[in-house]
């Protein structure tokens, strides 16, 4: 008789919960431990299946008669960007990247807690603390980099140096995933949003890696909208990865 491996993942199923994305359906999540040694390959293995990561925890939907939620990647050497996302990347010259450890601090928790009260105030995420943020920040297994974005030095207006905005990255073997986004509410008319996934995009091409990972796309989802218009991507489905656009 085979026997599996005794460090085998083993994968749990969550209860039913209201959907975040779509009103009147309920969601449920199968989910296995992202820990140890095997933790990064694992990670690669479960991306590339419509995987996300939480903290130490990979997870993807598992609703009753619902496929709604749709794991999509961005196909970097073939992506081109749109006259707006042109338009974006001007607006925000001054901003500068750079990747720093997946370390929490006071800076990024503040101006997380800006954006959740300004985007999610009906969400889960509003009542985390410091200690919270830093588990989500921190508490990883894999190859995780914490990006900032700050206004250029010279910026005017007494802003320079400014933290605009934050993305958590894990570094994959064929990518780059967008864990998880956040920035400041106050600068709405930049897309700070749109403008950190065209910024990852740059850097995922820079490094070689032929895809950026963004998660779930919701057809229907205003919350999930932009993410279509990052073109050519794939979008993962019953026969595997496809081409969209």
């Amino acid at each position: 008789m085979t026997k599996e491996p005794r460090d085998a993942p083993q994968f749990y199923l969550t209860s039913p919960a209201p959907c975040p994305y779509l009103p009147g359906r309920a969601e449920r999540k199968v989910f296995t431990h992202l820990i140890g040694l095997r933790a990064p390959g694992l990670n690669d293995t479960l991306t590339q299946s419509g995987f996300r990561r939480s903290q130490t925890i990979a997870y993807r939907p598992a609703c009753e008669n619902c496929r709604a939620c749709v794991s999509v990647r961005v196909k970097i050497d073939e992506f081109i960007p749109s006259r707006g996302h042109r338009r974006i990347m001007r607006r925000n010259m001054d901003v500068d990247g750079e990747g720093r450890p997946a370390r929490a601090t006071p800076e990024q928790y503040a101006l997380f807690r800006r954006y959740v009260g300004a985007r999610h105030s009906d969400g889960g995420m509003v009542d985390m603390s410091m200690v919270d943020y830093q588990m989500m920040v921190e508490d990883s297994h894999v190859d995780t980099r914490l990006i900032e974005y700050r206004l250029a030095p010279d910026a005017p207006g007494g802003d320079a140096d400014r933290l605009v905005a934050c993305c958590l990255t894990d570094r994959l073997g064929d990518g780059l995933s967008m864990v998880y986004s956040f920035y400041e509410p106050d600068f709405e008319e930049r897309s700070l949003g749109s403008f950190m996934i065209l910024d990852h995009i740059a850097r995922a091409r820079a490094a070689g890696l032929p895809h950026l990972y963004l998660g779930y796309w919701v057809e229907g989802s205003r919350k999930m909208a932009y993410k279509a218009r990052f073109l050519p991507q794939e979008r993962l489905g019953m026969d595997g990865w496809t081409r969209a656009g």
